[in-house]
């Protein structure tokens, strides 16, 4: 494979000029949120023609090089499941890709068994990709051979894969619909986390007594503050169902605190000490103190009404019935969610279910006069003959 590293000025100008008449590329991206804190970009992936460019954002200035490559709406940029991509370019390079193609998305589309990289690559071409770097820490530097060899594999072959996905989606008449989907996905942009109670995403939380709740909030912050100091992603200083049993047990010493399964023993005696002050104030606030606290919605929403329900469970037969005859996944015709709220506005006309911007136009096309007919006779007994 003819790999270039990107990370002198002098590499930079030979692939700005690679890449001025290339009418398509093939892009990837490499973080490193399973190691670091932060979930950093840490490496892209550029393959124009027979030449793979692994590009280093630490070294060079990438958005300078890339934004007029990526942004220009006449040049196809393939990706494969771009969406957390998509978020990486924009937050840290301020780059918005405008004309994709996502071959996971369009293998979904078209019914496919199977649509990571490395399942599509093998089944189309025999190909296999090897999985020894898929949770690498891409922040490390230099970037071993092997690693960027396996890096330039995620780009080698996507152009490739794209044509003959395009085809296949032509064949079944569901181009459109992957337009629709490549249009929604350059639309992607990162979103600062909310500032949600953290325990709200640990269901151990749901059966706690409120001062059990306040002790896991405060050694979820404690483990931030820790993976903060030490750029580690946070679940590998601690996991939630080990915090959740601190919060449990409510340990008074080192010793107790070592003692529960899964906490690191030499995290207990370096940042132990710190928690356990924690953990100590909680035991002394007043119980009127606690309860005063918020328990956040943590515990999820509650059950919706008994007519929304049955709306919702005559949507979810109709459609499970429809992604059968279409092959699809039921999800990727209709997510479970967007019944959900289909069934609690309850839509009474076509215009209505577009303007409530919960469907795509094909979705709407596949699916949305029996949706309507659904919801408005309880009698209803199933789909007519799907859309020409």
């Amino acid at each position: 494979m003819d790999i270039r590293l990107v990370d002198s000025s002098e590499d930079l100008s030979e692939l700005t000029d690679a890449l001025a008449s290339a009418g398509r590329v093939a892009l990837d991206c490499e973080a490193a949120g399973f190691h670091r804190y932060s979930d950093r970009l840490c490496l892209v992936q550029l393959t124009t023609g027979s030449r793979h460019y692994l590009i280093d954002p630490f070294a060079v200035p990438a958005d300078e090089l890339l934004r007029p490559i990526l942004e220009d709406p006449e040049r196809e940029i393939v990706m494969h499941g771009a969406d957390f991509d998509m978020r990486l370019l924009d937050r840290d390079l301020g780059i918005r890709p405008r004309r994709l193609f996502d071959t996971q998305i369009a293998a979904t589309l078209l019914g496919v068994e199977g649509v990571g990289l490395s399942a599509l690559l093998e089944r189309h071409f025999g190909i296999r990709l090897s999985k020894k770097y898929q949770r690498a820490d891409w922040g490390i530097r230099p970037i071993p051979d092997e690693m960027m060899r396996y890096a330039a594999l995620d780009t080698a072959h996507l152009m490739e894969l794209a044509d003959l996905l395009h085809e296949a989606l032509v064949e079944a008449d569901r181009l459109d619909w992957a337009q629709e989907e490549f249009e929604a996905l350059a639309e992607i942009r990162y979103e600062q986390p909310d500032d949600t109670d953290p325990v709200s995403r640990i269901r151990a939380a749901r059966d706690m007594t409120d001062r059990e709740v306040h002790r896991l909030r405060a050694a979820l912050e404690w483990r931030d503050t820790v993976a903060r100091r030490r750029d580690r992603a946070p679940f590998r200083i601690a996991g939630d169902q080990v915090l959740a049993e601190v919060a449990l047990q409510n340990p008074r010493s080192r010793e107790a605190l070592e003692s529960i399964q899964g906490f690191n023993r030499s995290l207990a005696r370096e940042e132990g000490p710190a928690l356990l002050e924690a953990l100590g104030e909680i035991g002394e606030l007043p119980d009127e103190a606690i309860m005063g606290l918020p328990r956040s919605d943590h515990f999820g929403r509650g059950r919706p009404s008994p007519e929304v329900e049955e709306r919702f469970l005559r949507l979810k037969e109709l459609r499970n019935q429809r992604a059968s005859d279409l092959g699809l996944e039921r999800g990727v015709l209709i997510s479970n969610s967007l019944l959900q709220k289909i069934a609690e506005l309850n839509p009474r006309s076509m215009d209505q279910l577009h303007e409530a911007s919960l469907l795509r136009n094909w979705q709407v096309h596949v699916l949305g006069s029996d949706l309507l007919a659904a919801l408005s006779a309880p009698g209803y007994s199933g789909p007519r003959n799907p859309p020409a």
